[in-house]
């Protein structure tokens, strides 16, 4: 099996990135492999899910935490599953917890853990879809595929092999913890410390599983079905519940958290849920007006452009732009006309335009007759 990169590397950050940068580098890494942009591209493909492992990791705190002191066996159940040792490996015994050595030492006594065999939530998993502009107007049904942590098939979660059960550790009792004592300036102390022997889960598993080698979950590939709402935007989430780690010792299983990125539309803009949209207009269509076809989340439609429409001039079509995510109602399109100046004339072209020019009264050009007024009565 080829060794795993380290995660890091994978998203290209270094270890002390704040969480906006790892989610950052996350996004870039997940839109340069993403399936939808290279087809049938299984390298592509590939690092697709490998982006994806790194940044589950990365973006929990407490699988990150693991991470960084353990590496990838801080974080993949496969290792240390077995009865002996393991589970966090490179654990020290002798690592004692100041907070419960002081805790008794003012009175607190130890600090209570947690019951090692209590339910625990399974973790959310991140993954991300690209959809067009209009996609993300309209709504669509997309395909993900997804790796989660599931329950063994094998053993049903236990990690011990079939025809056998995890037993209660003898060296802790099956709490998971041990207590110690320590010689300091005060005085002898005691307090406590996950069981070396079972790794602080309280069972040993004398003969592990070998599908899952004695974690009780596998890792599982899969495919999910995303129904995107009309309306959502770039960056925002979709969470399928239940679908992603599954819980430990019968707790919930995490979310699915689909984020979703837009694709740039070569004619729309998007503002919240009002669309914009630049239209050109010929010189002659901006003078005596004329019924233009403007583009629309909806199809085309027809408007009357006025005469005299100055080149920059924005009219507003209401309610034809975005449907309110989850809610009644739309935003409006706001259409921007720029009138194009023809750049070939001929010269019999430019004759008439230049009779038709000696008709015009300054009157016509107001912004031309305020600009060079306020010039006369600066200089």
């Amino acid at each position: 099996m080829a060794e795993k990169r380290d995660y890091y590397e994978v998203l290209g950050v270094s270890k002390s990135a704040s969480d906006d940068e790892i989610k950052k580098a996350y996004r870039k890494q997940a839109k340069k492999f993403h399936p939808d942009l290279h087809p049938d591209d299984k390298a592509a493909e590939d690092g697709f899910k490998e982006v994806n492992e790194a940044y589950e990791i990365l973006s929990s705190n407490d699988k990150k935490s693991r991470y960084d002191s353990y590496g990838h066996a801080g974080v993949d159940p496969s290792y240390g599953g077995g009865g002996g040792g393991g589970g966090y490996g490179g654990f020290d015994a002798g690592d004692i917890d100041l907070g419960d050595l002081f805790g008794s030492f003012f009175g607190g006594g130890n600090r209570q853990r947690a019951n090692p065999n209590a339910p625990r939530r399974g973790a959310d998993i991140r993954a991300s879809v690209a959809i067009s502009f209009m996609e993300a107007a309209k709504g669509c049904k997309k395909t993900i595929s997804v790796t989660n942590q599931d329950t063994c098939p094998d053993c049903s979660g236990s990690g011990a092999a079939k025809g056998t059960s995890p037993q209660s550790c003898p060296d802790c009792g099956g709490r998971g913890t041990v207590n110690v004592q320590q010689r300091t300036p005060f005085g002898v102390m005691q307090s406590s410390r996950p069981c070396n022997r079972c790794s602080g889960k309280g069972k040993i598993i004398a003969s592990p599983c070998k599908k899952c080698s004695g974690g009780g979950r596998v890792t599982n590939s899969k495919k999910i079905e995303v129904a995107i709402p009309a309306g959502i935007n770039d960056d925002q989430s979709l969470a399928m519940r239940g679908l992603g780690d599954k819980g430990i010792n019968g707790g919930p299983a995490g979310d699915v958290i689909v984020i979703i990125s837009v694709r740039p539309d070569p004619l729309f803009e998007r503002d919240n849920y009002d669309v914009w949209v630049t239209v050109p207009i010929t010189y002659s269509q901006a003078v005596i007006g004329d019924s233009i076809v403007v583009p629309t989340v909806d199809g085309k439609v027809e408007y009357t452009v006025p005469d005299g429409t100055q080149s920059g001039t924005t009219f507003r079509l209401k309610n034809k732009g975005i449907q309110y995510l989850n809610g009644k109602g739309r935003g409006d399109q706001y259409v921007k006309v720029m009138v194009e100046v023809p750049k070939k004339l001929t010269k019999v072209q430019r004759e008439a335009l230049k009779s038709f020019e000696d008709t015009l009264k300054e009157e016509n050009y107001e912004h031309r007759k305020g600009f060079f007024k306020t010039i006369k009565d600066m200089f």
